[in-house]
């Protein structure tokens, strides 16, 4: 954690050193979509609709079409798994499992031209994520523990109207598990690490 920490600081402060007529401030807020899968007999989660909010700063690049976007959202997924505990038979878990955390996405950018009003961009970075939620949740079939940090990378493409409002969508794909379930005796002591991917459908507006 403290390694992950440590490069979400140091790009951030490498960002906000740059000049201030190369930066742009606004807000960033969407949903998530999250997949989780999980490993050994058990069932993909069914999907679950989460979302995110918060600050974000877009940065120009001497080289023309580049630039860098860096936000600090709060996030939300959730999801329901099945578990397949023997002979076919499926348990669902009777609640979502959910995640809270503070995610600090760092995409590099390019973006094209498509008219005085319109311009069009793709993306790629990586994303730092912090568990600010439950550490533990306890389900009917297990129990699961929850990493304190995380780290994924997006993958996506946008269009930016009227140089202030930002339309994206993107595929957050997590490098690592999430945490780890801890199955009942009648899993037969199953453990399992699980996965949050997710993709995101984002609107941004920069002053």
């Amino acid at each position: 954690m403290k390694k992950i920490f440590s490069l979400a600081i140091f790009a951030i402060a490498l960002m906000v050193a740059m000049p201030a007529n190369a930066q742009k401030f606004g807000i960033k807020g969407g949903l998530n979509v999250t997949n989780m899968s999980l490993s050994s007999k058990v069932l993909d989660a069914d999907n679950r609709c989460g979302f995110f909010i918060g600050p974000t700063v877009k940065f120009s690049l001497p080289l023309v079409g580049l630039g860098v976007d860096v936000a600090a959202l709060y996030d939300q997924r959730s999801a329901k798994p099945e578990v397949e505990v023997m002979n076919g038979l499926e348990v669902t878990s009777a609640e979502s499992m959910k995640t809270q955390s503070i995610q600090i996405p760092i995409n590099l950018r390019y973006g094209v031209g498509l008219g005085s009003s319109l311009s069009g961009y793709i993306f790629a970075g990586p994303q730092f994520g912090f568990n600010v939620g439950d550490k533990e949740k306890h389900l009917n079939f297990g129990d699961w523990k929850l990493k304190t940090s995380n780290f994924s990378v997006n993958v996506g493409l946008g269009f930016t109207i009227m140089k202030h409002l930002q339309i994206s969508g993107n595929y957050n794909i997590a490098c690592g598990t999430t945490g780890e379930i801890d199955f009942h005796s009648v899993t037969t002591g199953l453990k399992n690490k699980a996965k949050a991917n997710a993709w995101q459908i984002a609107a941004a507006y920069y002053f």
